[in-house]
C-alpha cells in the first residue's frame, strides 16, 4: 500500500542527525559535562499523527507506472513494496500502522474477539421479508452448514462490536463533481459508528494510496478524503485487494469491513474482478459495502462486479440514481454494521484439508416469518494472518 509525502520521514530524519551531532559536539567541549558514552537520538516518527507536513509535488508523490512489474518497482525507503506476495513477511512500516494515539490498544477496553486457530467467525446480518432487520434472536435460532454439512456453533454473541473499516473511495477524472457529498456520506458513516472502529482511507484513480492509516481521529480522516486529485482510470479491484491486504496486517480487531465507492468501470486494474473475489474470501476476509454512481452505459458490467463483491462477502451494494441519496446510504451501512450475529463454528473438515469451504447459514424464529441471513458464502481456510 503506498503512501503519499514518504520523502517527509527522511528528511526529518537528516535534519534530526545534524542537529543531534552539533548538540553532541557543543555537550564534549563543556568543562566537567558527563556524555554517555552512546548517546541515542529519537528517531523522528513516521505515524499518521504527522498531520502537519507539507503535500508533496506530483513528481515527488507520483506512483510508478502500472506496467512496472513488481520485480522492477522498488520501494521507497520505509515503505512496503507494492503488490508484493502477501505471503512474504515484511516489517510492519511505522507510517502504515495504525495511529498508536488514537487507536485504542487491545487491553485498554477495546473489544478484541478471541477464538481458536480451527474456528470460524462470521458476522451476519438477519433481515424479515419486509427487508428490516431482525436483532432478536438467539443462538438456537440459526443454522450454520459448511459444504451442505450442519456445523456446531461453539460462540454466539449480539453485541456492537469495534470494526476495522477501511474506505475506499474513487479518485478518478469523472468523480470530481461527486466527491464533496461522497465525502460527507463517509464522515457520517463513521460519526454513526461505533466510536472505538479503527478507519483508513484509501483513495484510487489507477493507482491507490494510503492517504490516513488506521485512526478514530475524525480530523485526519476527513483531510484524507479531502486529497481530491480527479485525475486517471480506475484501478478498482486493484484498490480493493490492496487495502484487504493492509488491513488482514495491520488491524488488531477481529470484525473487518471496507466501503467502496466508484463511479465508473474498472479499466486499470492487473487483478480481474474474479481473483479478487478470491482474495476478499481468504479466511476473516472483510465484508464489502459497495456504491455504485453509476452512469446508464457503464451499469450493467460495474453493477455485476459490485454485487458479486459484495455477496460473496456478506455486504451489500447499492445503486441509487441520484447522489443525494448516497449520504443516507452511509447511515443505512453504520445500522447494518451495528446489528450483527457474530457466529463462531468449528468446521467438520480440519482446515489442514483444502480447498474452497461453501458456507449458508439459515435462520428460523416463531412469529417472525420468513427470515434471510446474509454473511459471506464461504472461504479459503488457513489463509488468515492472526492480527
Amino acid at each position: 500500500m503506498r503512501l503519499r509525502n514518504s520523502w517527509v520521514p527522511a528528511a526529518i530524519a537528516v535534519i534530526f542527525f545534524f542537529i543531534s551531532a552539533v548538540a553532541c559536539v557543543a555537550s564534549d567541549a563543556r568543562p566537567g559535562k558527563n556524555v554517555p558514552q552512546n548517546p541515542t537520538v529519537p528517531p523522528p516518527t513516521a505515524s499518521s499523527g504527522q498531520s502537519t507536513s507539507p503535500s508533496a509535488t506530483p513528481a515527488q508523490s507520483a506512483p510508478a507506472s502500472a506496467k512496472d512489474s513488481p520485480s522492477q518497482t522498488q520501494p521507497s525507503p520505509g515503505q512496503p513494496a507494492r503488490n508484493q506476495d502477501p505471503s512474504t513477511p515484511t516489517k510492519p512500516d511505522a507510517a502504515a500502522k495504525q495511529d498508536q494515539s488514537q487507536a485504542p490498544a487491545a487491553d485498554s477496553g477495546v473489544f478484541v474477539f478471541k477464538k481458536e486457530v480451527e474456528e470460524v467467525v462470521l458476522h451476519a446480518t438477519v433481515v424479515d421479508d419486509k427487508h428490516r432487520l431482525v436483532t432478536t434472536l438467539e443462538k438456537g435460532d440459526f443454522t450454520v452448514l459448511e459444504n451442505n454439512k450442519p456445523q456446531t456453533i461453539t460462540s454466539f454473541l449480539h453485541e456492537d462490536v469495534p470494526v476495522a473499516m477501511g474506505i475506499v473511495i474513487d479518485n478518478s477524472g469523472s468523480m470530481r463533481e461527486k466527491r464533496d457529498k461522497v465525502n460527507k456520506a463517509a464522515l457520517n458513516l463513521v460519526r454513526s459508528s461505533n466510536p472505538q472502529d479503527q478507519v483508513f482511507v484509501v483513495n484510487f484513480n489507477d493507482e491507490y494510496y494510503l492517504d490516513q492509516p488506521l485512526t478514530n481521529n475524525i480530523n485526519k480522516l476527513r483531510e484524507a478524503l479531502e486529497k481530491v486529485e480527479a485525475r486517471g482510470g480506475t484501478a478498482l479491484y486493484d484498490a480493493i485487494v490492496a487495502s484487504a491486504e493492509y488491513m488482514k496486517k495491520n488491524a488488531n480487531l477481529q470484525k473487518k469491513v471496507l466501503f467502496v465507492v466508484t463511479d465508473g468501470d474498472d479499466n486499470a486494474s492487473r487483478e480481474s474482478l474474479e481473483e479478487a473475489v478470491r482474495r476478499l474470501q481468504e479466511e476473516n476476509g472483510p465484508t464489502v459495502y459497495a456504491i455504485g454512481l453509476l452512469a446508464e452505459e457503464k451499469a450493467r458490467r460495474t453493477r455485476r462486479a459490485l454485487e458479486t463483491i459484495a455477496e460473496r462477502t456478506g455486504g451489500i451494494a447499492f445503486l441509487p440514481k441520484t447522489l443525494d441519496e448516497v449520504d443516507e446510504i452511509s447511515r443505512t451501512v453504520a445500522h447494518d454494521i451495528r446489528n450483527q450475529y457474530t457466529i463462531v463454528y468449528k468446521p467438520s473438515t480440519p482446515k489442514s484439508v483444502g480447498g474452497y469451504r461453501a458456507i449458508k447459514v439459515e435462520a428460523r424464529s416463531k412469529g417472525k416469518g420468513k427470515l434471510t441471513v446474509r454473511t459471506r458464502s464461504g472461504y479459503y481456510p488457513g489463509q488468515e494472518h492472526a492480527p
